[in-house]
């Protein structure tokens, strides 16, 4: 009785550790999967040209050298498109924020009247646009084309992050409303100083979203910025993949500009453009997942 009461719990036992074992051999997997296109990235952009050139570059980097980084952080136009990427993204995402908190908060009330017509009106912009042609129409119109302002505000609000917003905003407690508006606080005064200190996990979810969007962001720069000196660096790294080294070439001479094979060049500038995101995204991932999840479900 005593073995036959006991090879049950060796056998599940075993099959826990195999179960553990398989699991973490695919996270494994499906993380070199995911990392190693932004490592190959990287080895290549501090490899010699020969190494390139012949293919040889595949897990470790070969005659390691930083002249693509030097080019790049020498050329005018990558370090002036830099700081328009960071001034774009910044003021876009407070934008952004601010208006879809003031847009998420009346239609998370249940005592808003038209709150129903109101949500199906704003949720009716995710599925129908006017299209790119209607859209340079208005911004030409209203004179911002090749301004900031060109790219930050035709998007200010994100239909789905409003939503998601909204629904944090309904799982707050309506106690907390109804005693502010008994110290005679008005909605403004509730929405800055009672929801949004409450609301930081699904502040610093939105922010990555925006702030992420804004910085891979190029189209809208390309449509409405005639000023070379407005791009973004988005905007730069399409020039030069699709015009190669043509594109790239600033204050370098001919003969520099030669040494480094084209593609360390352009995997340089990835790495350099890419670099922001990953070292914001650390401060905000622990708000990240709570504030998804509490903004996805309705309790």
């Amino acid at each position: 009785m005593l073995l036959k009461n006991r090879k049950p719990s060796e056998n599940g036992g075993i099959g826990s550790r195999i179960f553990d074992f398989c699991n973490i051999l695919f996270m494994l997997c499906l993380a070199f999967i995911t990392l190693y296109p932004m490592y190959n990235i990287f080895i290549v952009s501090i490899s010699s040209a020969e190494y390139i050139y012949a293919g040889a570059v595949s897990f470790i980097p070969k005659g390691i050298n930083f002249d693509a980084y030097r080019m790049v952080f020498k050329n005018d136009s990558i370090w002036r498109s830099f700081g328009n990427s960071i001034l774009y993204t910044t003021v876009g995402t407070a934008i952004n924020v601010v208006c879809s908190a003031m847009c998420a908060y009346p239609l998370s009330r249940k005592d808003f009247y038209g709150r129903g017509f109101f949500t199906l009106f704003v949720a009716v912009t995710m599925f129908i646009s006017g299209g790119m042609i209607p859209s340079y129409l208005v911004v030409n119109q209203l004179r911002l084309i090749n301004t900031m302002w060109a790219i930050v505000l035709p998007g200010a609000i994100s239909t789905y992050n409003m939503i998601i917003m909204r629904t944090f905003f309904q799982n707050l407690p309506v106690s907390l409303q109804e005693s502010a508006y008994l110290d005679g606080a008005n909605d403004i005064t509730i929405l800055f100083k009672v929801v949004l200190p409450l609301s930081m996990p699904i502040i610093a979810t939105m922010t990555l979203f925006y702030a992420v969007g804004h910085w891979n962001s190029y189209f809208n720069a390309m449509m409405y910025i005639n000023d070379i000196d407005k791009w973004p660096i988005q905007v730069w790294l399409r020039q030069i993949i699709v015009l190669s080294v043509g594109g790239f070439a600033g204050n370098e001479s001919l003969a520099e500009f030669a040494k480094v094979p084209s593609d360390a060049v352009k995997y340089a500038v990835i790495c350099v453009s890419t670099l922001p995101i990953i070292v914001v995204y650390p401060f905000l991932q622990k708000y990240f997942a709570k504030g998804v999840l509490l903004g996805s479900v309705k309790g």
